[in-house]
């Protein structure tokens, strides 16, 4: 087994390194003046089992670019089976056509992943698992609420909880941690006038009394996760978490957030912390090293992953 890791998110490539107790493979990843690419992998890869460690974060584009560079590299070199290992799949809330003359840039993406090399992809929490299908390679889905249903129990106890999915389309995901949790389930149902501004229209489910855990895929303007939060204040929630597996957090959302009555957003590291997430008050990363390790390990070793699903 070889790893590879890409510059989006070094911290958690180490870790995962870490965590294999197999060191990271010595590549030279650089750019010319103008910002083209230039991938060169200094170690001999030809019949090995190859792990590339990249999110498509931002820069989005950059680094989708650079994973796909790498992964034609490895190819050209020889390996035996490369594996994209993509913690946040960049493009994954395209993927549909929303009004005429639209892209479905998520199955693009796919198209781009496979046709450069890739054998396989894993990656955790698509915004839709349907994603899965747009690849004509095995796809490993992971789930981050094993460790949000952790952490819970953890921080808050088994008390008066009640989950929350922030909206219809998040049901399924925020099910399945209050099964987990043997805790309520309640809904908001919001209204989006256009794209980044949601207004909460109305909460489905009492809230009052309760400890509210607000359970969603993403987090990019947090506009969503602020208007929910003081919608469950409103109707009588006591304390309101949130927890996200992938922190984009784009433009003003860490300081809304801060402003906001979540008492605290935790987050995976599938995206590396800026550092305004860092010195954050009300933001806290959990890291997703050793279940992607785990994945790791069991797909080089030919063993079933379907237990790191749940």
């Amino acid at each position: 087994m070889k790893l590879i890791a890409g510059n989006s998110n070094q911290p958690l490539a180490e870790a995962i390194s870490n965590c294999l107790e197999v060191p990271l493979t010595k590549a030279s990843i650089r750019r010319f003046a103008d910002n083209e690419i230039f991938v060169e992998i200094n170690e001999n890869v030809r019949g090995e089992d190859v792990f590339v460690i990249q999110s498509t974060s931002f820069p989005a584009n950059d680094h989708l670019m650079e994973l796909l560079v790498i992964i034609d590299a490895l190819r050209r070199g020889s390996a035996r089976r490369i594996t994209a290992v993509i913690p946040y799949y960049g493009y994954a809330r395209q993927d549909r056509k929303t009004g005429p003359r639209t892209p479905i840039s998520a199955k693009l993406v796919a198209n781009l992943v496979t046709t450069a090399g890739a054998d396989r992809v894993l990656t955790m929490d698509l915004h839709a698992g349907q994603i899965q299908g747009f690849f004509d390679i095995p796809v490993d889905n992971l789930v981050a609420g094993g460790e949000f249903t952790k952490d819970i129990k953890e921080q808050v106890g088994n008390g008066k909880l009640m989950v929350v999915s922030p909206d219809v389309g998040g049901v399924v995901r925020a099910r399945a941690i209050a099964s987990r949790l043997e805790a309520d389930l309640a809904i908001i149902d919001k209204r989006r006038e256009r794209a980044g501004v949601s207004e909460v229209m109305n909460v489905i489910g009492d809230v009052a009394g309760r400890d509210c855990i607000m359970i969603d895929d993403i987090v990019d303007s947090a506009g969503t996760l602020c208007n929910a939060a003081i919608a469950l204040k409103d109707r009588g929630a006591t304390s309101v978490r949130a927890y996200v597996t992938h922190g984009v957090l784009s433009g003003g959302a860490v300081e809304r957030v801060a402003k906001s009555p979540l008492n605290e957003l935790v987050i995976t590291d599938s995206i590396v912390a800026t550092e305004a997430v860092r010195n954050s008050k009300n933001i806290r990363q959990r890291s997703i090293a050793r279940l992607m390790a785990d994945a790791i390990d069991r797909i080089s070793n030919e063993r079933s992953v379907s237990s790191l699903f749940v």
